[in-house]
């Protein structure tokens, strides 16, 4: 068995000096009320607790000119004492969140394997310029990731090769509005930029689905069916997009949290993300982080899907310390995925 994980880790490169050393002092980190030292022991049970065998890692530490997020992220599983004790990045970018993979290599080899080419017409490499019409003005805007999907070929230890696409898509939300009219407008901006990377990530995965690769698309996708009334204007949720709805089954990923979502909602709703909103007082719960298996694995490795939820998951919730943990370490739960390879 392979268990496989997604885990966006809110302000983890604060967490780790210049020379990339964890920073486990009682100062603030970028969590509200919770010191560096607070964090860093909740990751620290979190990730124990997870006992993947590789975690995609969305907002990983900072890969720099002076930084490696991929040491830190070494540093980090050699301060507890983790079997996924190695790392890897793609293309760095210079948001300070990156995304990386931290693996136990003793159960599988990774490479990095972007696919395609900068310049290419139809579906550049995802450090590329993706080039698509999204205000209906028959003059194509040019789309990048600020994020740039780690593409990874994974190997494990006998069992046959498959493919890992970490994502971390644009956020919708209006940053930086002064008033309800400019919250409109960048909001619709913002979804559509969205939704012309989920449409660039899904050409993508078209192209891995002809050539007979298996396939995992996993991360935060700042999205999901009916999150936003904006929604609307479009006709579908990037989500959607992603994992080709209305194509042939066989050209389909499978997540089932997704489709929750997409089904009538006379139960509860899985979310994946707790944020507090200062205006209305309260918690508001989204689900934006996904593990999707091409439908090859989905009907040959018995996949068994988990969202680590302080309350909403039994086993998380009636373990005290775990419970805390999982709430003081970021504003994201981690999701895993079984594979009874």
């Amino acid at each position: 068995m392979m268990r496989i994980a997604t885990y966006n880790v809110e302000w983890f490169a604060t967490l780790f000096d210049n020379d990339n050393r964890l920073l486990n002092d009682e100062s603030w980190s970028h969590r509200h009320d919770v010191t560096k030292s607070m964090q860093t022991a909740a990751l620290g049970q979190v990730f124990q607790a997870l006992e993947a065998d590789a975690i995609m890692i969305i907002e990983a530490p900072d890969s720099s000119p002076h930084q490696s997020g991929e040491i830190a992220l070494e540093n980090f599983a050699r301060h507890f004492g983790l079997r996924q004790n190695k790392a890897l990045i793609g293309f760095e970018n210079d948001t300070q969140q990156e995304i990386a993979l931290l693996y136990d290599p003793l159960k599988m080899q990774v490479y990095h394997d972007p696919q395609g080419t900068k310049d290419d017409a139809e579906t550049p490499r995802f450090d590329g310029a993706f080039r698509l019409d999204l205000d209906v003005d028959a003059e194509p805007e040019s789309v990048i990731f600020s994020k740039p999907p780690l593409e990874v070929a994974l190997f494990p230890n006998g069992a046959s090769p498959f493919r890992l696409i970490g994502v971390h898509a644009k956020s919708k939300a209006p940053y930086g509005a002064r008033n309800k009219r400019e919250e409109v407008q960048i909001s619709i901006t913002n979804r559509r930029k969205q939704l012309a990377q989920c449409i660039w990530l899904r050409q993508r995965v078209d192209q891995h689905l002809a050539e007979g690769d298996s396939l995992i698309v996993l991360g935060d996708f700042n999205d999901g069916p009916g999150l936003d009334e904006y929604e609307k204007l479009f006709g579908r949720s990037g989500i959607e997009i992603v994992l080709g709805g209305a194509k042939p089954v066989e050209l389909r990923l499978h997540d089932p949290n997704a489709k929750a979502l997409m089904s009538p909602r006379p139960h509860a709703l899985p979310t994946t993300a707790r944020f507090y909103n200062q205006t209305t007082k309260t918690y508001m719960n989204m689900l934006l982080d996904y593990v999707m298996l091409s439908d090859d694995l989905y009907h040959s490795v018995n996949p068994q899907w988990r969202i680590w939820h302080p309350f909403d998951d039994p086993e998380c919730f009636h373990a005290d310390a775990l419970c805390k943990a999982l709430l003081t370490a970021s504003d994201h739960f981690p999701v895993t995925v079984d594979l009874h390879l």
